[in-house]
């Protein structure tokens, strides 16, 4: 588009420039020609001194001779039926006759440079002015952009992982398809709909099947492009895409991060004039004000529902507020059929295993899953995605790509390959802990190397026991490290704050401490109000903070003995695994269970 307006610019301007040059030559042609009286011609034509003559019924122009040169002349003709005698007795070389002109072309040649002149002006001057006032006008303009749904049509077919989600949105699409069946009944359209759920679960895509589905016009925004330097924009621009969507009723609204507009208001930014806080009423008003939109529904999208103003959430307004939860193991595997139909996947592909391996994936992690392996698959000029690529691009999404230029030294590799080893063996010592899947000691990421586990299962309840065992793992390598080289390194940094953080939460928000007891001393994590929150008090006295940090020290140092504990009872297992793992760098769950059972027999 703006290539086809470059053209057209372009044309324009060599019309108008071959248009100057032009009308510019013939008035520079007039300027050069002689003016004579009609008697002075007659007279040089007399005296042979004319050369040319071109004879029009208007005009008599032509050459004549002026000693050494020669000089262009013009004269107005009179009626005179001798001058063709005298011409031929005055020797003219060249005479000849030439057609009247229209009154048109007279025309162009003498007032053409004049509207040429006023064309320009009112081009370059005027209509920029007009076109600025309009551009000032149009800046509260919405800048929702209409879907074309035939071009881009998303249907629930195309959406998976989320059937309990579909179910709720299947009701606003019969509405919008059956309105008259819920009228008969007295049922009202619902004012609005709220998708929240953690990034990457698929709340546009559901809001753009919604749309495919009912096949209604779907006007799509951002909760920022409301937002502007200029006081009364935002309103501006929801009341104008409230008309849009008012002139193609029954439509559907849908604002994209609905939280960057529609925040709690008076929540000490700002004052209470906010231009944040007067676009927010004017949603208001437009959900659930004095003038109703029928037919029209505004979808809004978040993965903050918490700071979002309480009176956007009443009923009225957003009538249905719709989970869009991160897929459990069911839904991981279908929203991997749909993103394996893109790619060409090889024969050996078990998207069950995939789906078993990516506990906590939400759905845009499964599309990067599947794009990644293809990528990898395509370097090694694969003819189809493999299992490997898939897990590959599974554990650079977990621990970040391998650094293989990363050079350590022989000492280090040893620590590594201990601190490893000492995670791997107590997770498979301890009952209750995920399974290991792969233990590495090349580096990926920030990490010199990694241990990764796998559940069985998704799990939705956490027992004491499966925490503490985790919080026993985590604290492994450290122990490892201390148990086989009498001394600590940074390694188990990111382990300790995982560790801690475990802890915290088991006294503070579980209730699994003893001296604590049953209680919830969370901190809250809410906007501040200013005037009311500027200070904020934990909740709890001095004393009780001081127990919760003995308690959080207690729990982990039991975990620390009981690690070292379970690493000195199988110390000839560390050592092995560790040995596995600086000979061969990797060593997944077979190949340690093999050397777990060697151990046996060698023991037996």
């Amino acid at each position: 588009m703006p290539l086809k307006k470059n053209l057209k610019q372009m044309l324009f301007w060599a019309l108008t420039f071959t248009m100057f040059i032009a009308i510019y030559q013939n008035v520079k042609s007039v300027e050069r020609e002689k003016e004579l009286p009609y008697s002075e011609f007659k007279a040089r034509v007399k005296a042979g001194q004319v050369v040319k003559v071109t004879i029009r019924p208007d005009l008599i122009k032509g050459e004549l001779r002026d000693g050494d040169k020669k000089t262009a002349f013009r004269t107005i003709p009179l009626t005179d039926d001798k001058l063709i005698g005298e011409m031929e007795a005055g020797g003219v070389e060249n005479f000849s006759g030439e057609a009247d002109r229209s009154w048109i072309t007279s025309l162009v040649l003498n007032v053409g440079w004049i509207i040429l002149f006023v064309f320009l002006w009112w081009f370059l001057f005027i209509r920029q002015a007009q076109m600025g006032g309009r551009q000032a006008m149009a800046f509260g303009k919405s800048r929702a952009r209409q879907q074309d749904l035939k071009k881009q049509k998303v249907t629930f077919k195309d959406v998976a992982g989320c059937d309990e989600t579909k179910e709720e949105l299947t009701d606003i699409v019969d509405y919008l398809k059956n309105p008259k069946k819920y009228k008969l009944l007295g049922g009202e359209l619902p004012k609005g709909v709220l998708l929240y759920g953690p990034p990457g679960t698929g709340k546009t895509l559901l809001a753009r099947a919604v749309a495919g589905e009912a096949g209604v016009p779907f006007f799509t925004s951002s909760g920022s492009e409301f937002v502007e330097m200029f006081v009364g924009v935002g309103a501006s621009r929801v009341r104008d895409l409230f008309e849009r969507a008012k002139k193609s009723a029954p439509a559907i609204v849908f604002v994209d991060e609905l939280d960057a507009v529609a925040r709690t208001r008076f929540a000490g930014i700002g004052g209470g004039h906010d231009e944040r806080e007067q676009t927010l009423n004017q949603i208001l008003v437009e959900l659930d004000g004095f003038e109703t939109n029928e037919g029209i529904i505004l979808i809004g999208a978040t993965n903050r529902p918490d700071v979002l103003d309480p009176a956007l959430l009443r009923p009225g307004r957003f009538d249905r507020r719709i989970n869009v939860p991160v897929p459990d193991i069911k839904g991981r595997k279908q929203i991997l059929q749909v993103h394996a139909l893109k790619v060409k996947m090889g024969s050996d592909t078990d998207l069950d295993v995939i789906a078993r391996h990516t506990p906590g994936f939400v759905g845009a992690d499964l599309a990067n899953i599947i794009n990644e392996a293809a990528i990898l698959a395509a370097k090694k000029e694969r003819k189809g995605v493999e299992q490997k690529d898939i897990e590959e691009a599974i554990e650079k999404m977990i621990a970040g790509p391998q650094r293989k230029s990363r050079i350590i030294s022989d000492k280090e590799k040893k620590i590594v390959a201990y601190h490893e080893a000492g995670h791997a063996l107590v997770a498979q010592l301890l009952p209750g802990s995920d399974p290991v899947h792969k233990v590495s000691i090349i580096p990926r990421g920030p990490a010199l190397g990694y241990t990764l586990q796998l559940p069985l299962e998704d799990k939705y309840l956490v027992s004491r026991t499966e925490i503490t065992n985790k919080l026993s793992v985590l604290l492994a390598g450290r122990a490892a490290e201390e148990m086989i080289f009498n001394e600590s390194t940074t390694g188990a940094t990111d382990d300790f704050s995982k560790v801690t953080s475990y802890a915290q939460k088991m006294v503070t928000e579980f209730g699994m401490s003893e001296k604590i007891g049953p209680l919830s001393l969370r901190k809250d994590e809410s906007e501040v109000f200013l005037g009311r929150d500027l200070l904020r008090q934990p909740g709890y006295s001095n004393e009780t903070a001081k127990n919760v940090d003995d308690e959080v020290k207690k729990i982990v140092l039991e975990c620390y003995v009981k690690t070292k504990a379970i690493l000195k009872a199988h110390k000839s297992a560390l050592d092995a695994i560790a040995a596995a793992l600086v000979e061969k760098e990797v060593i997944d769950a077979a190949e340690m269970i093999d050397i777990l059972k060697g151990l046996e027999g060698a023991a037996a």
